[in-house]
């Protein structure tokens, strides 16, 4: 039992209950099913997100251009749509997560190829992108009216009562799962963040494996860049402006260390939900955006002081055992 309390989970979805509690004291009708599915369908892109960024983090890097490479994808796949109306849905959506894997390789090679730091690289990257993105439109706006019913319906529809875009979330969530848990991939990537130089005398290519966390997050980020942009049906230089932040304070409430080498999938979706459930709660009993933002930075701070607290005691444990012996 008293291990189970120790697990950051079980804590988050403590935190989460607690809110809805909160919040269905004063306004019944927040806890009802339908509306959680809602919070939780709004909540899926900041999951997706999250999930690319968490493989990236593992291994001591971040890439701060997932926000850029989103609105770059979006732009991109929203014009092609909006040149080529008859274009088979299936092949947008290609198109979105080649576009996405494209600018993630960028990234990736940069890291590995010429060992630049990853904050380097993406910080320079994130410009470039949302630079392109306006180059690419011209600075022009693509509208509702200008896009196909296919392309903006698709993720409207639903399946067996819940909406596609929730099934497109729990299907990534399951496939990072399974890479994370089950493959020798997810393996090595928990190992870079652990120990990159035992990594190394493990047989792992360190800065290959990095490569393709980005490879991956920028793939995530193509993918998005159509979710959103058939979502809110605008397609715009300022899509997803600052998202980056709320990405990775998803991962970083969800108990993924930005030392690498510690999280979970379940984490970095439980964190992505506590951000969704704040967005969604606070509005309800009146709170203003300024709170939002005060609340959901206290949020952030408090994680990573979680974070910090338990690799300390961690270090002390063994520091005390080895001494002991």
């Amino acid at each position: 039992m008293r291990a189970l309390f120790k697990n950051r989970e079980v804590w988050l979805v403590a935190a989460i209950a607690a809110m809805i509690g909160l919040v269905a004291a004063r306004f019944p009708g927040f806890a009802r099913p339908g509306n959680l599915a809602t919070v939780f369908n709004d909540t899926s892109i900041l999951m997706i997100l999250a999930l690319g960024q968490m493989a990236v983090i593992l291994t001591r890097s971040i890439d701060l251009s997932m926000a850029a490479n989103l609105a770059f994808t979006g732009m991109a796949v929203a014009m092609l749509n909006a040149a080529f109306p008859a274009l088979p849905l299936p092949l947008i959506i290609a198109a979105a997560l080649a576009i996405g894997l494209v600018l993630g390789s960028v990234n990736g090679l940069l890291v590995w190829k010429l060992d630049i730091p990853s904050i380097v690289v993406t910080l320079g990257t994130l410009t470039i992108y949302r630079g392109a993105t306006f180059v690419l439109s011209g600075g022009a706006w693509v509208n509702a009216d200008q896009m196909s019913p296919a392309f903006i319906n698709f993720q409207r529809a639903s399946l067996a009562g819940i909406p596609v875009l929730s099934w497109i979330a729990i299907l990534v969530i399951a496939a990072f799962f399974l890479l994370m848990t089950r493959t020798p991939l997810g393996r090595s990537i928990y190992a870079i963040g652990v120990n990159p130089t035992a990594s190394v005398y493990a047989g792992i290519d360190v800065g290959r494996t990095k490569f393709i966390t980005f490879c991956i997050s920028g793939m995530v980020a193509g993918l998005s860049g159509y979710l959103w942009v058939s979502r809110y049906v605008i397609a715009s230089v300022e899509v997803a402006n600052g998202y980056e932040l709320s990405i990775i304070a998803a991962c970083v409430i969800g108990g993924i260390s930005i030392a690498g080498g510690i999280g979970s999938v379940g984490g970095a979706v439980l964190g992505a939900i506590f951000l969704g459930i704040i967005q969604s709660a606070l509005p309800v009993i009146n709170v203003s955006p300024f709170w939002q933002m005060a609340i959901s930075g206290s949020a952030i701070i408090l994680a990573v002081v979680l974070n910090a607290r338990g690799e300390r005691k961690q270090g002390r444990i063994i520091l005390r055992k080895a001494g002991a012996a």
